[in-house]
């Protein structure tokens, strides 16, 4: 440590144990960046770019120093100085570049790459502002700028700039660099797009501005409001920029190794994720046919290049825009998406497989489909209903592209940062080669009937519980019981993971205990998540889980029983203290409708039980469990899917066919609700429940508690449930994401190292 030593004399003239933290932090980011320029970055004849509209890499100091392998090295010299690693991480924003799944996703991803030695980069855009910062107010949920880009930061500005074309104008871009470190590995880059001409100042009343002043709003938020047409388009603007950049970048850096074009796919392969970089495609064919390949050849050479993953069956992630609108923003691509329409209609001239639809609707996902050699979805079950339903026309037409790579998460980030003493125990039972090979903590199973190994997991449990207090108090203000259940849902507010259903079990248990009947063990239920500001149910759901907050907080009967708390403006840094304290982990999205979901994964790793419907990966996490290490409720996928083929779901007869339902339906708007919240607010969300339900919480809402009940009552047999936890725990190295990229390159990328 003597070279960051004298990096702090240097930087400050005086000893560590002189300085503030922030200065210490300012140091430790100069420290680690040179580490990384030191440690050389991964570079190959061909690179896979990954590009995504977000990236939620999270704080990045701490990551960063694991897998430079100095981390215990420095919080060792810290503390020999007074002073704490874990405070100075305090002092790093966060960057805002990211919102759910899809974007720690990508930062998984990007590790993942950098660890297995693989060339790749990751691009995409630098939003100034983020997706916003949520802050409660009268228990409404409030949309607010959150700014990230300090002076000291991970961002490294670079000389590489491109002209890129609108209709009436054009935008000069800047690309900013984020190095991804490899654990104990070179690094990569991320490449992120941004304008000098940004203006932060044009955002008022929250996050409200000019929509349709793109030369200054262009980098400002992530998924700007698409309420209106203004914000469709400045969406469209924002993908084209991103992949226009990605394009001639990709173009450039190929032609430089030797590329003569004609051979691109020898060296670039370019991974589409969702449908918001789809535009690559005619964009990549806009700038091979100016350097004179000709269009059929153009059109072959990206679909050799271009591969699709999806995400999500949800209507509102595959992309349908307007000619109309693509016509005022990207005129020059309009010609080029015509013509792959034409082409594709000459061999398949069924709509259901158009890329431009009888309304004039472009389908994004459609043309990444005929031109990419890969589509794949994200976990088995998904993959599944991509094939057999909802892609079901393009697999009779292209069998051989689809394939399934089921998602993962990074250990080094969601074990070995977040739950230190965790992977210590691991250490100390089977060595250190887990952290390299997940695969390797199955020898964890060795120790299934060691008491005293079950009892530490039970310890470590309890300890991540009070440090997860401690957040939840500072957080929120409420003081919750550490020996009490942890209940947690962390996500994205989206009525297809039926965060009002896990509302409708705190209504029923808090009558329950209103009418005398005591839980054995106290629980409290978490929830963290922030709602699209025009989601108008989705913020409707959040104003009843913070009502129910203040109602329960307020009731001595029941406060010493339950407790619901809404963690504020849900992020990385909150995922980091709530993961490794959760006892029960709710997945109970509408079979069907939940492709993988992540963070399943990252709460068995720390040892959580999940609850959930068969969906997604919760579907493989119970293969590998066994039915005995988690518990499952609700309709299978195939059954939903039947009731939407058929629109025989009736919410409305079931509220008024079971006296049950319709009693907890019904607190909602109940005078001792009322009287805390908005009625307008609950109104709406009741009748929402009552006489739509499109994600079927009625249907599987008494299975859910029924089953729900049984956890909160086998947790209290503590010898039991630890060995839950430990399968879990042991089980979960299938879900590394360097399995899964492993996968995309053997399957679909065909990197050499």
């Amino acid at each position: 440590m003597e070279a960051l030593k004298t990096m702090i004399n240097d930087m400050f003239h005086k000893d560590c144990s002189s300085c503030t933290n922030e200065e210490i932090y300012t140091a430790l980011l100069t420290y680690t960046k040179e580490a990384l320029e030191e440690k050389g970055y991964h570079n190959g004849k061909k690179k896979i770019y990954y590009i995504s509209a977000e990236f939620l890499i999270g704080k990045l100091l701490s990551n960063n120093l694991i897998n430079l392998g100095i981390y215990d090295q420095v919080a060792d010299y810290l503390k020999e100085n007074g002073k704490s690693l874990a405070e100075i991480e305090e002092v790093e924003p966060e960057p805002s570049l990211g919102n759910g799944g899809l974007g720690r996703l990508a930062a998984c991803f990007l590790d993942s790459i950098a660890t297995l030695g693989l060339p790749g980069e990751g691009i995409g855009l630098n939003y100034h502002l983020g997706l916003f910062k949520q802050v409660f107010k009268d228990r409404l949920q409030n949309e607010t700028p959150n700014p990230w880009i300090t002076n000291n930061t991970w961002l490294t500005p670079t000389d590489v700039t491109y002209t890129v074309p609108f209709h009436g104008f054009e935008l000069e871009s800047k690309m900013y660099d984020i190095a991804v470190a490899g654990y104990q590995n070179k690094a990569i880059h991320l490449h992120l797009f941004d304008i000098d001409i940004a203006d932060e100042s044009m955002v008022h009343d929250g996050i409200a501005f000019n929509k349709k002043d793109v030369l200054h709003n262009l980098t400002l938020f992530l998924y700007p409001d698409d309420s209106d047409d203004d914000g469709r388009k400045l969406r469209i603007y924002q993908q084209y920029f991103m992949v226009s950049n990605a394009a001639q970048l990709i173009l450039d850096e190929a032609v430089a190794k030797g590329c003569n074009l004609h051979d691109l796919a020898d060296y670039a392969v370019v991974q589409i994720n969702d449908t918001h970089p789809s535009m690559i495609i005619p964009e990549f064919i806009r700038l091979l046919t100016a350097k004179g390949i000709d269009f059929e050849e153009a059109s072959d050479i990206v679909a050799k290049v271009c591969a699709y993953t999806n995400h999500t069956i949800l209507a509102e992630a595959l992309e349908k825009w307007p000619m109309s609108y693509l016509e005022e923003v990207v005129p020059h691509l309009v010609p080029i998406i015509k013509q792959l329409d034409e082409k594709v209609k000459r061999k398949y001239p069924q709509e259901s497989v158009a890329i431009i639809d009888s309304n004039n609707l472009v389908h994004m996902a459609h043309m990444d489909i005929h031109y990419g050699y890969s589509i794949n979805g994200v976990a088995t079950l998904h993959t599944e209903i991509l094939k057999n339903s909802e892609l079901k026309q393009f697999y009779d037409i292209y069998p051989e592209k689809f394939n399934n790579k089921t998602n993962g998460i990074t250990f080094r980030r969601w074990l070995m940062y977040c739950n230190h003493p965790l992977t210590e125990l691991i250490t100390s039972l089977i060595g250190d080669g887990f952290k390299k090979n997940a695969f390797e903590l199955e020898k964890l199973l060795a120790y299934k009937d060691d008491q005293e190994v079950l009892n530490k997991i039970l310890s470590i449990k309890t300890d991540a519980k009070k440090v997860c207090k401690d957040f939840i108090l500072s957080n929120t203000g409420v003081e919750i019981d550490e020996n009490s259940i942890f209940d947690i849902q962390i996500k994205r507010l989206h009525e297809y993971k039926r965060q009002q259903l896990n509302a409708l079990y705190i209504i029923y248990k808090y009558l329950e205990i209103k009418g005398g009947k005591k839980p054995e063990k106290p629980v409290t239920f978490i929830f963290g998540a922030k709602a699209a500001p025009a989601y108008v149910i989705a913020k409707d759901i959040i104003h009843l889980l913070l009502t129910l907050q203040d109602l329960i907080k307020n009731d001595p009967d029941v406060a010493p029983y339950m407790k619901v708390v809404m963690v504020e403006n849900y992020n990385v840094s909150a995922a980091e203290k709530l993961i490794p304290a959760c006892d029960i982990s709710e997945q109970i999205s509408l079979a069907s409708k939940e492709a993988s979901g992540t963070g399943n994964m990252k709460f068995m790793l720390n040892g959580a039980v999940t609850l959930g419907t068969m969906d997604g990966a919760n579907v493989e996490i119970s293969d590998l469990v066994g039915e005995d290490n988690l518990y499952i409720f609700g309709q299978s996928s195939e059954q939903v899917i039947q009731h939407y083929e058929k629109a025989d779901y009736n919410s409305k007869a079931i509220y008024e066919g079971n006296a049950d339902i319709k009693k907890y339906v019904d607190f909602i708007v109940s005078d001792q609700v009322l009287a805390l919240g908005h009625e307008e607010n609950l109104r709406r969300l009741h009748n929402e429940l009552v006489n739509k339900d499109w994600f079927m919480t009625l249907l599987d809402l008494e299975d859910y508690i029924k089953v729900k009940n049984q956890a909160l009552a086998d947790y209290t047999d503590r010898e039991k449930w630890a060995k839950k936890m430990l399968v879990n725990i042991a089980k979960a190295g299938f879900f590394s994401s360097d399995r899964t990229i492993e996968q995309y390159n053997e399957d679909i990328w065909h990197l050499t190292k």
